[in-house]
């Protein structure tokens, strides 16, 4: 195992063990995933998914896969107890809204620099279209 494994007696438990309150044993399979320093990600994922399910996912997957299962475990916990009918749903419908708005925002900028291009455009060839420009007017005089 490249991660850490279970507690020993000279080290406190994992969060899971200590929220759970049981003996951290050099099996934990919450071990590697849940440090004792960061015992909220253990317990939204408790109270999302529940520890016996989350024993079950982590114990069906390969360990190279475990640590991406639980990242992913963690953050749906948290956005679920930020909003619990849509999640980590809601979080991305969210975004997706204001990545249509900003696109449109982008879209009227765009336009109105081609609208003061074509201006300016404009402005240039009437200037050089035999209509005399003031500013090149010499005076010899």
């Amino acid at each position: 195992m490249s991660l850490t494994s279970g507690a020993t007696s000279s080290s406190s438990p994992c969060a899971a063990c200590k929220f759970l309150r049981r003996k951290c044993t050099a099996e934990c399979v919450f071990a590697p995933y849940f440090p004792a320093d960061q015992p909220l990600k253990f317990a939204n994922v408790h109270r999302i998914f529940g520890a016996s399910n989350v024993t079950k996912i982590l114990q069906d997957l390969p360990e190279s896969s475990r640590a991406d299962a639980v990242t992913s475990l963690a953050f749906e916990a948290e956005a679920r107890m930020k909003d619990p009918v849509y999640g980590c749903s809601g979080a991305i419908s969210l975004t997706q809204r204001r990545i249509l708005e900003l696109q449109g925002e982008v879209q009227e900028l765009l336009d109105q620099v081609n609208y003061l291009e074509d201006k300016k455009r404009k402005r240039l060839t009437q200037g050089s279209s035999g209509t005399p420009n003031p500013s090149t007017v010499v005076n010899d005089g």
